[in-house]
């Protein structure tokens, strides 16, 4: 394949990034104190709203200097027009040569995205004019069971982006979604995960669908298999397969010899990468669960933060300023991760999904040429939902040697009010952002009486970077902005490192591996083996205490 790119000038190079080089070395020195005493308004100058959500990323280490420096990286790296090639369907997947077309996903249809000469728009929604159609059919109950059962129970199989992206928006949609309707996920290839989700279902009331765009991945063939033949023993009839499974896929021949009906298969493009799919058919499970109305709504919330981010101004602009303030904690005053903290039980999943999107889009050495990057990229993201985290790992957050930067994320209104509950649980998020910024100096230990031998290590440095998005309430609408700026923001950040967001090669070595390795490991006599010493010895113990060694 021939990789299509225009020469670029070193990002190290660049003038901007010198500048900001130079403005680091000064604001290190600085505290958010200091910058807060110097600015009576700093909360309204840091500020900003799209798309129904609030970002106060006034408790960064910035000053007005460092976001027009930044601003100027954003402008010299191209990434308004690199923005602009994706919105037109341009094959910005350059090692793959495809487009990135996940915005055709929620565009409306009187919008027309060309590829290739087609009209993509148009595609997307017959395909979920097919999804809404079927999933009325379900949750109605016209839908039936091989035994004229109702459904009542759905088992979405994948793994990767074809499980994170459902089981994330079906929990985090709870409220919304019809509890008749019991849904479960299963994405690991330990048979734990299918047993432990399958144990209490009747098999003549459950729909899995099976999510695998080529048909082929590995570990979602197995699991679908094993649920063929737990659904099959159960109903004693091979044809029970066309009325309990779906498929969410583009191969038709391999769907049909599986023994789905091909007329219950929702299809998608290869320009839908698995992690940016959730609001695709992937998002079928999703549907069945909130509804299609509610579906809809979730896409406008996606396309509401699509335009924001396609039109605003930069100095304006939500993901663009969330982007560059990741780039200036990761290149410039070293931070190394991005705990992402949901003051929202509804969220639990959402870190998880967070790190799918930015470390297998950005966890990239190389640019878009081969070359070496030259700086640290994607940091280490990860997170657990207030106030749960506060009783774990808080206390490394606050007082450890490591620098961790932390996205608060709150609801000005709780689905489940009880009492003055969720008053207490948004006090913590903001009294946690306020101590991580300003922390709490010996001077004022000593002030309240403390025990000299106890002023070190109470003492709270602070200066600890951190931003708060905030909205009235999380409903579909809000999670699709949600899901749009991390998007568009991990989008940015891989533009100013140059780096191709939207391949994977760093996972295909291993499957290549594990391939090889299994046909080892099921043997009837113990093959010749040829990798390193370390790992045939745990070839041969494994296959001696399974008590498959000759």
């Amino acid at each position: 394949m021939v990789i299509r790119t225009t020469k670029t000038v070193r990002l190290i190079a660049r003038p901007e990034w010198k500048a900001l080089q130079r403005h680091a070395a000064t604001m290190r020195r600085r505290h958010l104190r200091e910058l807060f005493a110097a600015d009576a308004n700093r909360a309204e100058r840091f500020s900003l709203e799209a798309a129904g959500l609030y970002f106060d990323h006034a408790k960064q280490r910035v000053d007005a200097q460092t976001l027009k420096l930044l601003l100027r990286l954003a402008d010299a790296c191209g990434v308004r027009e690199r923005g602009e090639a994706m919105f037109r369907g341009e094959r910005i997947n350059t090692t793959e040569d495809r487009a990135v077309l996940h915005v055709a996903l929620r565009a409306p249809k009187r919008e027309r995205i060309v590829v290739d000469g087609h009209d993509v728009v148009a595609d997307v929604h017959a395909v979920l004019d097919r999804m809404a159609a079927f999933c009325e059919r379900v949750r109605g109950g016209d839908w039936k069971g091989h035994r004229g059962d109702r459904i009542r129970h759905v088992v979405n199989i994948g793994i990767g982006g074809s499980d994170l992206g459902p089981v994330m928006a079906y929990e985090a949609l709870r409220a919304y979604g019809d509890r008749a309707l019991d849904l479960r996920f299963v994405s690991n290839v330990d048979g734990t995960d299918f047993a432990e989700a399958t144990r209490d279902l009747d098999p003549a009331r459950t729909l899995f669908v099976v999510c695998s765009k080529t048909f082929t991945t590995q570990e979602t063939l197995a699991n679908a298999h094993a649920a063929r033949r737990w659904c099959v023993a159960a109903l004693g009839d091979e044809a029970a397969v066309a009325r309990h499974f779906v498929a969410v896929s583009t191969n038709a021949a391999e769907v049909a010899k599986f023994g789905i009906d091909t007329a219950n298969m929702f299809g998608f493009w290869d320009w839908v990468g698995g992690r940016y799919s959730m609001d695709s058919a992937i998002g079928l499970s999703t549907m069945l669960a909130i509804g299609p109305a509610h579906f809809r709504d979730m896409l406008a919330g996606f396309r509401a933060m699509d335009e924001h981010f396609r039109k605003a101004p930069f100095e304006r602009n939500l993901p663009v300023l969330h982007a560059l303030l990741g780039i200036w904690n990761t290149n410039f005053l070293g931070v190394e991760s991005v705990a992402v903290l949901p003051y929202e039980q509804y969220l639990k999943r959402f870190p998880a999904y967070l790190q799918q999107l930015a470390m297998e889009s950005n966890g990239k050495r190389v640019t878009r040429a081969g070359a070496r990057v030259g700086v640290d990229t994607c940091p280490i993201v990860w997170g657990e939902p207030g106030t749960n985290g506060q009783h774990s790992f808080y206390q490394l957050i606050h007082q450890g040697t490591r620098r961790i930067a932390c996205d608060f994320i709150g609801f000005c209104e709780s689905a489940n009010p009880l009492g003055d509950q969720h008053d207490l649980l948004m006090a913590n998020l903001f009294a946690q952002g306020e101590a991580l910024a300003f922390g709490k100096t010996a001077t004022e230990l000593r002030a309240e009486g403390v025990p000299a031998a106890l002023v070190a290590h109470k003492t709270f440095e602070g200066n600890r970077p951190n931003s708060t998005i905030l909205a009235a309430r999380l409903d579909p609408r809000t999670l699709g902005a949600l899901v749009a700026l991390y998007e568009h923001s991990v989008f940015v950040q891989g533009v100013i490192w140059d780096i191709d967001s939207f391949d994977q090669w760093g996972v295909e070595l291993g499957k290549v591996l594990a391939r090889r390795i299994g046909t080892e490991l099921a043997a009837p006599k113990t093959p010749r083996l040829a990798h390193d010493g370390s790992t045939n010895a745990l070839i041969r113990r494994y296959r001696k205490l399974r008590g498959s060694a000759p």
